[in-house]
């Protein structure tokens, strides 16, 4: 439960946190409950975040394979402010359950939801890579159970 009321955002805030930032960190749990924080980017859609990341059986896969457990942290329009020892900030934090997507068309919809964010002026070039690449792509996909956003003026 957030302790400073006073700084919760609603969702729409939230959201657009969520619609504005190009990256944030995935916090997964491994097998010995190490926890494993990773910088990705992300696309938002209609409560799922989607992940693209190479077909390779690293920490964050190995662990979303063992433990679907995961939180997601995205901090967006930081400006300290030295002079009184502070922070202005927005941020998200999402828990929900994380999987690999299987599914070819969903795989295709996750993809296009990234490039539509990351790179909307080549989407055209990117359908194209889509069609190319999507079995040589993992899609992961995070369904958002809790989201909280945060900020301070």
């Amino acid at each position: 439960e957030m302790l400073r009321k006073d700084r919760m955002l609603n969702q729409g805030e939230t959201i657009d946190i969520l619609n504005r930032s190009e990256y944030g960190i995935l916090s997964t749990v491994g097998k010995d409950n190490a926890p494993y924080g990773v910088p990705l980017n992300f696309a938002y859609v209609e409560g799922v975040i989607y992940f693209h990341c190479a077909k390779a059986n690293g920490y964050k896969i190995i662990n979303i394979i063992n433990n679907s457990n995961a939180c997601f942290t995205v901090v967006d329009d930081v400006c300290l402010q030295p002079e009184i020892l502070s922070t202005k900030y927005k941020s998200a934090i999402l828990f929900g359950k994380i999987s690999i997507v299987e599914d070819i068309e969903e795989k295709k919809k996750g993809l296009e939801a990234l490039i539509k964010k990351l790179s909307p002026e080549y989407m055209e070039v990117g359908m194209k890579c889509i069609d190319k690449n999507t079995d040589k792509t993992y899609i992961l996909k995070m369904e958002v159970a809790e989201m909280t956003g945060k900020g301070k003026k």
